[in-house]
């Protein structure tokens, strides 16, 4: 009783955690709320849906790849160039030195920053575009890491209530 207990409460941590992770970048989001579903699955007693695991880690996954990919996409999307996206991406490793608003600033900063010096048909207007679509890519990244780990919190206490004789 008292394994399930604590298996429970490091659950619904590790959910909690990685809602917070999924705006900090510090912290991978999705794949933090994952170790929660897990962790209920470790559960004595509890049936183990491989191929439920299978999906929401593939999906975490993913997420967690494209929250990279994301910022730069926003970048070449609004025109920006080969340096304004590794701009963005500099920029948004440099942010994560300067928290809370670093992470937040860095991707715009970094990729105005690429497209001014390293870019010599890029004007400031061009630079500016280009850094306000890093911060839209951004922007796009983090809600789908928290709409992510939200629902995996979901899923964890729909997957407890339905299993609840089963626990206690």
């Amino acid at each position: 009783m008292i394994l399930e207990i604590v298996l429970l409460i490091l659950g619904f941590v590790c959910c909690v955690v990685g809602i917070v992770g999924s705006v900090l970048p510090v912290l991978p989001g999705p794949p933090i709320s994952w170790i929660g579903l897990l962790l209920l699955y470790i559960i004595p007693n509890m049936t183990v849906d491989y191929t439920f695991l299978g999906i929401t880690l593939g999906i975490a996954i993913l997420i967690f790849a494209m929250d990279y990919v994301v910022p730069i996409i926003g970048t070449k999307y609004f025109g920006g160039s080969k340096a304004g996206a590794y701009g963005s991406t500099i920029g948004l490793i440099i942010g994560l030195f300067f928290p809370p608003l670093g992470f937040l600033f860095g991707p715009f900063i970094g990729a105005f920053l690429g497209e001014i010096f390293f870019n010599a048909s890029s004007n400031s207007k061009h630079a500016l575009k280009s850094a306000f679509g890093s911060f839209i890519g951004f922007l796009a990244g983090t809600f789908m890491k928290v709409l992510v780990a939200i629902v995996y919190m979901g899923l964890f206490f729909y997957k407890l209530m339905g299993n609840w004789e089963v626990i206690f």
